[in-house]
């Protein structure tokens, strides 16, 4: 057999329950949190209905992946699942859409871990030039990282979230003892409520995007159908926990104007609270927070694309295996686009919080429709296996499935009509893809 076929079945899984579930919470807990409350500063008060409501889908979609993982743990997540439930073409177009916004999410976290950046060399705020080739930097070493093979990556994962935990757990909980109820005014924008909660849930969703990542690996997953749904479920409650209240505590701890303005807003906080030493240690915790996110992101971009080449819908390149089992080509292409990527925002002269939040809104948009597809497809496997379920094991599935489904719809229009127009014209784009793989399969159906 050669190696750009290795099976999953034979070759050796290195993923446990407490691997998966490190992957999970690293990958949500990557730069969203540590950017966004800059960002949501604006919205004041409002920002808090918006993370209530994105935490009840982000758990609805949890409980979504939990049960579609226990009933089909194959690798590519999403991608696997769309497939299985409806056809040939949504699993490749929405495989497509799911890479874009897998790759593009790298270029997000590997903006905001720059910005972080700035807090030990300030010229990374102010030289684009210099802000660019760092953030590639990081691109190319995470791509190194993962082509050793899922041990390294999983080991990464577990190292990197213990050690962001520590400094965002203190600064959110002493936050809350140097709180100042009047730094938090409802709705300072005076905008519609409704157009503010939409736009507040559009960027909160992008610190949940990531929950499915323990699905995505399932062939180096010890016992997928057990531990997947275990890890997802639990990293999406600890992730969602910490959100929330760590959005609370800067909002109290920092004046709006001076929050919406920094481009560090954790590490600002600390230095408020405990001086320069404070500032530097939790700058040095969100990058190793963004960079562990990374790591994780990075895993995942190789993985869906192979997943749809091994079923003849992606170009079997991206199929292709190192000899440590990693999909290489779908690994370094992914790289190369996000490294393409970045270079254009960066010569464009944006701040980096302005380039973090195009990325993100364009990312999120783009991983929506997979989301969504993935509520519907839950309920159509299941139909599709009447011999295995009973009309009464449908009634907890349709509550979150619907509810996922229904939240996905509204993030997408909370994310404004620009962002969705860009995230379809990346996803028409892969028709002619489609187009080259029917080809590809009549001409030589073996």
């Amino acid at each position: 057999m050669s190696n750009d076929n290795v099976d999953s079945n034979t070759k050796k899984r290195a993923l446990g329950v407490w691997m998966c579930t490190a992957l999970v919470v690293g990958n949500m807990i990557g730069s969203g949190v540590f950017l966004l409350p800059a960002s949501l500063a604006p919205f004041g008060g409002v920002s808090m209905i918006g993370w209530l409501l994105t935490a009840a889908g982000a758990i609805c979609l949890a409980l979504v992946f939990a049960r579609l993982a226990a009933i089909l743990p194959k690798e590519g997540g999403p991608y696997a699942y769309i497939h299985e439930a409806f056809g040939g073409f949504a699993g490749f177009w929405i495989a497509w859409g799911y890479w874009i916004a897998l790759w593009a999410g790298n270029a997000a976290l590997a903006v905001a871990a720059t910005s972080y950046m700035q807090v030990f060399i300030p010229a990374l705020g102010h030289d684009n030039l210099l802000a660019g080739a760092f953030a590639i930097s990081l691109i190319w070493i995470v791509t190194w990282i993962n082509s050793r093979g899922a041990r390294s990556s999983g080991l990464v994962a577990v190292v990197t979230t213990l050690l962001k935990l520590l400094p965002l757990a203190a600064v959110t909980f002493i936050g809350f003892f140097h709180l100042q109820a009047d730094n938090i005014v409802f709705n300072p924008h005076g905008k519609p409520l409704l157009s503010s909660v939409s736009a507040t849930m559009a960027l909160t969703l992008w610190a949940f995007l990531g929950l499915e990542s323990a699905s995505v690996p399932a062939g180096d997953v010890i016992e997928p159908e057990k531990n997947i749904p275990r890890a997802t479920v639990l990293g999406t409650l600890i992730a969602t926990v910490l959100y929330i209240l760590s959005t609370v505590s800067l909002m109290g701890l920092m004046p709006p104007a001076l929050l919406a303005a920094s481009q560090a807003p954790f590490a600002d906080a600390a230095r408020l609270m405990w001086g320069d030493w404070g500032y530097y240690l939790v700058g040095f915790g969100a990058i190793v927070s963004c960079f562990g996110a990374l790591n994780g992101w990075s895993l995942m971009q190789a993985h869906v694309p192979a997943a749809a080449a091994h079923d003849g819908l992606f170009p079997r390149r991206f199929a292709k295996m190192n000899r440590e089992g990693v999909p290489i080509f779908g690994l370094l292409l992914s790289s190369g686009l996000v490294t393409v990527l970045m270079a254009m925002k960066y010569a464009g002269g944006d701040g980096g919080v302005k380039i973090f939040e195009f990325i993100i809104l364009l990312a999120t948009a783009t991983t929506l429709l997979p989301y969504a597809f993935c509520s519907m497809a839950l309920l159509a496997i299941m139909l599709m296996r009447p011999q295995q379920f009973q009309r009464k094991d449908f009634l907890a599935p349709l509550c979150f499935a619907g509810v996922g489904f229904a939240y996905s719809v509204w993030a997408l229009y909370g994310s404004g009509a620009d962002i969705v127009m860009w995230g379809m014209i990346l996803l028409l784009l892969g028709l002619p893809v489609y187009v080259w793989q029917v080809k590809e399969r009549y001409a030589d159906p073996s």
